[in-house]
């Protein structure tokens, strides 16, 4: 078996302060408590990662819309079936709520047999009753919609679990029959999701509709700060050359509770013989001794003596798989650590899969969803008794000296970066940019470190209540409007996605060794703030794009200093990323965004990739890379000669081709570029 390297690309430990999990008087979390304060807005957006509490959040909230609101009737709509039983009957009054959350049996249709049309008309019977709440899924909701017309919803609440299953793309009919609905206003909608990422490609909704919804956003870091048991996660991708069932047990822990998802058959890291992969990774493990007779579980007995129950997902035989499959779902063994060890899974166990002992998720071959990263990782993100650390690891394909199989291996590469890059935002605490100015002070419930606040230099405060950052900048542009402020508080991980899944950003960023890094924070970032944000004016733009990137780079300069040797990421626990970040602030002095547009978001990636990747494979990914490379395009040199105008405003004269400084340089370049252009069409 090869060694496979294995540096965990993000690695992150929190107080445990029991927080999030503490009911109040009336038996709400944290974030329950915070959605229900939102009770009485028409359109409102829950974001909260998964296991905090989103279905009981959603059940606070359409009790007292029926009953104080003046609505009709409560519709929760789930994407599958199996996310149905998330929504069973909860006595609420018991731990001190008005009322308790009860749905008919006959109406929770995501246990209704028979066809999708009969389904439909029993939605239609809901309608025309005095019962209060139904249950369906997604697409019974569109058939519906389809059959009764948008008017029969009227004063209703339309509850919307998994919401990044909408798109506004005109084919994706959930996301159209909710902006019929929205553009009627006469229906009040609960849109709940635990991914922090919109639909990976497209909006969910158009942004007229977006701007109606009233937004509740509950951090990941809040989430897994305010844990009893949980403390660490750890997220990392992994290399392996050959078959990846050669090398897996060089990542999976027999140890740990495992949900292992084999690829898909048509990815390349597939054998394309699933059964045969399940079979390998089961012989890997040990000795077969034969199958639970009640449970279906596969039995093998490790070379320590231990004998594993694994369940096996992948097995097509339906007798089989629903054997398996009840087995787990099992309301009698939720609580039982020993019930399940491994779980062996194909396009199943992920969204809405409750097990809460989950302490490693391992998926092999690349996710080109970062939602579906992001659901897969709350898999092993639940808070359960003697469970401390979890953590994710993507294992993927080295390329190989083929020219097709090495392109499509940078781009599973890149993309794992950009995704690990992304959750690095997700788990860190959310910041907060501010103008240094004169006039700046300290603001109360913010710990300024040691020695306090000090006026004569950029400050970084932290709310460990509220899980803020609050950072002084120098010539940082504020956002004007309210929806530029918006932006900047609540969608900065949504334009940071956009940035580093963008293909060109990342392979410049991180392979390009001539490349400027205000090409990069400026020029592309630039770019997809615009095309993002067309109703921006310039100067809002430009707030957003500043704050975006200020965000990232501080984030990536708080790992650099924790990752080098001697660094403090042991020794300073849930600190450590705070003290990273005003490490590097007190280090500079004297933060200013010109500063930090100068640093290449990529370089620690870069530095981490070094060592996971074996030498000859990284040479031959940069080689590719660099041989695709376009110098300049049109577009982008006018971005730069828009930048240039904007230097000559500041200094007085426009950028040098002859300056020292490489930034200025490109500049003058992007001007000279315009020139040589306007003068060939002269030209003819």
């Amino acid at each position: 078996m090869s060694q496979t390297k294995s540096v965990p690309s993000v690695s992150v430990t929190y107080a445990r302060n029991g927080s999030s999990t503490k009911p109040n008087e009336v038996g709400m979390r944290e974030m329950q408590e915070r959605a229900y304060d939102r009770r009485g807005e028409q359109y409102l957006l829950i974001k909260s990662p998964p296991a905090s509490g989103k279905s009981r959040a959603l059940m606070f909230i359409a009790l007292d819309k029926l009953a104080n609101q003046g609505l009709k009737q409560a519709i929760i709509v789930v994407p599958e079936r199996s996310i149905g039983s998330s929504f069973a009957d909860e006595p609420l009054s018991k731990f001190g709520f008005f009322a308790d959350w009860h749905v008919e049996p006959k109406w929770n249709l995501c246990n209704a047999p028979g066809t999708e049309g009969g389904k439909v008309n029993a939605v239609g019977s809901f309608l025309e009753s005095e019962d209060r709440v139904l249950v369906c899924t997604h697409a019974t909701f569109r058939f519906a919609v389809d059959k009764f017309g948008v008017e029969a919803f009227d004063d209703r609440l339309i509850a919307v679990d998994e919401f990044h299953h909408v798109s506004a793309n005109p084919d994706n009919k959930l996301g159209t029959h909710l902006g019929t609905l929205i553009a009627r206003d006469k229906v009040h909608v609960v849109a709940m999701t635990g991914s922090y990422f919109r639909g990976d490609a497209e909006a969910v909704l158009a942004p007229e509709d977006e701007s109606k919804f009233d937004t509740v956003t509950y951090t990941y870091y809040e989430q897994l700060n305010g844990y009893t048991y949980l403390k660490s996660l750890d997220i990392g991708y992994f290399f392996y050359t050959g078959s990846y069932v050669d090398d897996i047990l060089a990542v999976l822990d027999p140890g740990e509770k495992t949900i292992i998802h084999i690829p898909n058959v048509n990815s390349r890291e597939s054998t394309k013989d699933k059964h045969r992969e399940v079979e390998h990774i089961i012989d890997a493990l040990g000795d077969w001794q034969g199958a639970d007779p009640v449970t279906g579980f596969q039995l093998v007995k490790t070379v320590d003596g231990k004998v594993l129950r694994i369940a096996d997902l992948v097995d097509d035989e339906p007798s089989k798989r629903d054997k398996v499959s009840a087995a787990l779902k099992d309301p009698a063994q939720k609580n039982n650590r020993d019930h399940v060890d491994i779980i062996i899974a194909l396009g199943m166990a992920k969204e809405g899969f409750d097990w809460i002992w989950c302490e490693h998720a391992l998926t092999v071959g690349y996710r080109a969803s970062l939602t579906e990263i992001v659901q897969i990782i709350g898999r092993a993100t639940r808070d359960a008794p003697g469970k401390t650390r979890a953590r994710f690891t993507n294992l993927i394909a080295e390329p190989d000296a083929s020219e097709e199989a090495v392109a499509e291996a940078i781009n599973d590469t890149l993309k794992a970066i950009a995704a690990s890059l992304l959750m690095e935002q997700v788990l860190a605490p959310r910041f907060e940019f501010k103008l240094k100015t004169h006039a700046s002070g300290p603001v109360d419930g913010f710990d300024y470190g040691e020695g306090g606040y000090k006026s004569d230099q950029c400050n970084v405060g932290f709310s460990e209540e509220s899980g803020k950052f609050q950072i002084e900048i120098k010539g940082l542009v504020e956002p004007k409007s309210k929806e530029a402020e918006r932006i900047c508080h609540e969608d900065l991980n949504e334009v940071i996605t956009a940035f580093v899944q963008d293909k060109t950003t990342i392979e410049r960023g991180l392979f390009d060794e001539e490349m400027v890094p205000e090409e990069l924070t400026q020029v592309r970032m630039g770019k997809i703030i615009k095309e993002r944000y067309p109703e921006l004016d310039d100067e809002d733009q430009e707030a957003v794009r500043q704050h975006a990137v200020a965000a990232l780079n501080l984030t990536q300069k708080a790992k650099e200093i924790l990752l080098a040797p001697g660094g403090e990421a042991e020794k300073t626990g849930n600190t450590a990323l705070i003290d990273g970040v005003r490490k590097y602030a007190m280090d500079v002095r004297d933060l200013d965004i010109d500063m930090i547009d100068q640093i290449n978001p990529f370089r620690e990636a870069y530095s981490i990739l070094a060592k996971t990747m074996s030498e000859e494979s990284l040479k031959q990914v940069a080689a590719v890379i660099s041989a695709r490379r376009v110098n300049l395009t049109l577009e982008e040199a006018r971005e730069l000669a828009r930048r240039a105008l904007k230097f000559k405003q500041e200094r007085g004269r426009l950028p040098s081709i002859m300056s020292q400084d490489a930034w200025e340089r490109r500049m003058a370049e992007g001007v000279a570029f315009l020139a040589r252009m306007k003068a060939e069409a002269a030209n003819g």
